[in-house]
């Protein structure tokens, strides 16, 4: 167990009444270091007499989860905000109580022999494994001016870096808005993804039928939960291993229903395919999507790291690969035509280019692995 950690003690100082995603800014800091295992805590009185490290907090301020971690790791740091340079949090002993506390009260850095003041650009942690992704973890003093902007650069920071088309470029904004009127009435993640579980079943039920143009509308409802529930359960600060495996076991087990109910429900429309050719397009998506899943398996186990993040590229390719999004597209495509059975054609053409592609890319890999003789470095984590 890391000392610092285990020793250190939380204060908050001052007051705060803003609200972000439900919580009060006190109230997210406090979740915050108790998630990443800090749960004692004093108040400024009895910090003044405290004996021991400290990690004195704004109560005014956010701060992002991996600066949280850093704080934890290193003694003898202050935080600086990300914008402005003012100090926000510190991680010293007791004794430098008092020239933090002027130091926060009047924004200035204060100068302590041996404690280093650094902005969260300067600290090395931009590369995030958990969410794919680099990026500068921010820290900023939340005032009610800025306070909107905040909730935003908050929102953006829980989305992963690679990730499909659609959940990067299409569903912020609407995802924005439902997960802060969510999380002001308090709306759980998991009373999200049952919503959005009920809608996968509607989906499949009204793909088998042919009444596509319904199941679509259904489909994308629970693309955009899927979307809202993890954002709410990251800005509210309530993930669970339960809630994450709901979500992603409904994501990773109902792809091929809807692709079979989709070829099933053709009959309605006129279009249903030959026995063979039903078996052929069945057997390419449903083939195609379980080898891609084994191939992103062997890649973490082989390579070390998600194929998707190896290089630029990689990263491109995953916002269009043949997954549930950017096939959905595909199948809207061909109802908007009224040919569902072209669109769902166009998913086993792309299906089968894909994992094409993808086995190209595990190739690489091993063969870039064996010639660095260890395992890969993702682009991101390179400085």
């Amino acid at each position: 167990m890391n000392t610092a950690k285990a020793e250190a003690t939380l204060c908050i100082v001052g007051e705060s009444s803003l609200t972000l995603f439900g919580k009060t800014l006190p109230q997210r800091l406090a979740v915050q270091f108790a998630r990443a295992g800090l749960t004692r805590a004093l108040t400024p009185a009895d910090a003044r007499s405290h004996a021991g490290p400290l990690i004195i907090v704004r109560a005014d301020a956010v701060i992002d989860q991996p600066l949280v971690a850093g704080l934890l790791a290193k003694k003898d740091l202050i935080l600086l905000a990300s914008d402005t340079g003012v100090p926000l949090a510190a991680h010293v002993d007791a004794s430098h109580f008092p020239a933090i506390e002027n130091a926060f009260a009047g924004g200035s850095i204060p100068v302590i022999a041996g404690v280093l003041a650094r902005a969260p650009a300067d600290l090395d942690v931009a590369f995030w494994k958990a969410l794919r992704k680099r990026e500068t973890p921010y820290a900023h003093l939340v005032t009610p001016q800025n306070s909107d902007a905040i909730a935003w650069r908050m929102f953006m920071g829980t989305y992963k870096g690679a990730t499909d088309l659609v959940t990067k470029h299409v569903w912020p904004r609407p995802a924005f808005y439902v997960t802060s009127y969510l999380a002001a009435r308090h709306v759980t993640p998991n009373m999200v993804t049952t919503v959005a579980a009920a809608a996968t079943v509607a989906a499949f039920f009204l793909f088998l039928h042919g009444m596509y143009g319904w199941g679509l509308l259904a489909a994308w409802l629970m693309t955009f939960l899927d979307t809202v529930d993890g954002k709410l359960a990251r800005t509210t600060l309530t993930s669970s291993k339960w809630g994450d495996v709901f979500d992603h076991g409904i994501d990773l087990v109902h792809p091929p229903f809807w692709y079979i109910a989709w070829a099933l429900g053709l009959s309605a429309w006129g279009q249903e395919l030959s026995p063979s050719a039903f078996w052929w397009v069945t057997a390419i998506i449903l083939g195609g999507y379980v080898v891609q899943r084994l191939f992103e398996g062997i890649s973490i186990k082989w390579l070390g790291l998600e194929i998707h993040i190896w290089r630029r590229i990689d990263t491109f390719f995953r916002q269009i690969t043949a997954r549930r999004n950017p096939n959905l597209i595909l199948l809207t495509l061909g109802w908007l035509i009224w040919r569902p059975d072209l669109g769902l054609l166009a998913v086993a053409a792309w299906t089968l280019i894909c994992l094409v592609l993808h086995a190209l890319q595990l190739m690489q890999g091993l063969a870039a692995k064996k010639q660095a003789g260890g395992t890969l470095t993702s682009w991101m984590a390179q400085k």
